[in-house]
């Protein structure tokens, strides 16, 4: 099993100590979508699998999630979380393992996440007061994050009138410093635009495509994140979704090889590690 380069007390002390200066962003790579990302006056965590919730749920099945890379952190670990997001409902973004012990560790954390999936977080012990939901397409200021969704195709876009889209992608500007974290999503028509009005500085963008084969919902694959990226001309793009489950992953060498030939400038995280960006 791959092991974090940084975890437990270890990792969550350097959280708290990196005091990034202006224009600064240190982000650490916390597995699958997951990351922590900080700026002078802001602490985000988006997408969180932490815990061990779908290999029990998918043992002894034709599809077992099998992990490939240790937690770097226990949920009940999390004590500094204030705002926290979930891009769609899969567990491994929305996890049921995770978010309710983090959000007894972490008393003043709230979650952002799509509009549609509010009442299964209250199912899983989530109080509604705690939660901020967004449609898509919309902008919402959660202390000192501005934050756009953007829908994401997970493969589709399914609308709905009454919540908007069940899959978002997420554009944080934190102190002069805009991110976008992509959630799962596939490249449409109109992603792209999208994000050229949004400017990213950086793009986490998922790279591991249909590799989790039939009735798995499929992700742009590494081609797919390149020539996204050229497309909005990000200037750094750091890759996920991949080294969580054997049976959904990707080889990230295979990106490194096409950013590279495309002049697309990036970075690969390991998992635990601290990478700090200056604009």
């Amino acid at each position: 099993m791959i092991q974090p380069v940084q975890r437990s007390a270890a990792l969550l002390a350097d959280i708290e100590t990196t005091r990034p200066a202006a224009g600064e962003v240190a982000i650490w790579w916390l597995g699958q979508s997951g990351y922590a990302i900080k700026t002078a006056f802001a602490l985000a965590y988006t997408d969180l699998y932490l815990s061990e919730h779908l290999t029990a749920k998918y043992a002894n099945t034709a599809k077992p999630h099998i992990r490939m890379t240790e937690s770097p952190l226990r949920p009940d670990e999390v004590t500094n979380a204030r705002w926290v997001f979930a891009s769609h409902k899969h567990s491994d973004h929305l996890d049921p393992g995770t978010l309710p012990p983090l959000f007894e560790a972490s008393p003043d954390a709230r979650l952002i996440l799509p509009a549609a999936h509010v009442d299964h977080a209250v199912s899983l012990g989530l109080g509604r007061d705690r939660l901020l939901p967004m449609r898509g397409d919309d902008t919402l200021d959660a202390g000192p994050i501005h934050i756009h969704s953007f829908p994401a195709a997970h493969p589709d876009l399914d609308y709905e009138r009454a919540t908007g889209y069940p899959f978002l992608g997420f554009g944080l500007e934190m102190d002069g410093i805009r991110i976008y974290h992509s959630g799962d999503t596939l490249v449409y028509e109109g992603l792209a635009e999208r994000l050229r009005a949004f400017l990213p500085h950086i793009a986490l963008l998922p790279i591991n495509g249909r590799a989790g084969g039939a009735g798995t919902p499929p992700n742009m694959n590494a081609a797919e994140a390149v020539e996204l990226a050229q497309a909005i001309g990000v200037p750094l793009v750091i890759p996920h979704h991949y080294d969580m489950f054997t049976f959904n992953t990707a080889d990230v060498s295979a990106f490194v090889a096409l950013a590279e030939a495309q002049s697309v400038p990036f970075h690969v995280l390991q998992c635990g590690e601290r990478f700090v960006w200056q604009v």
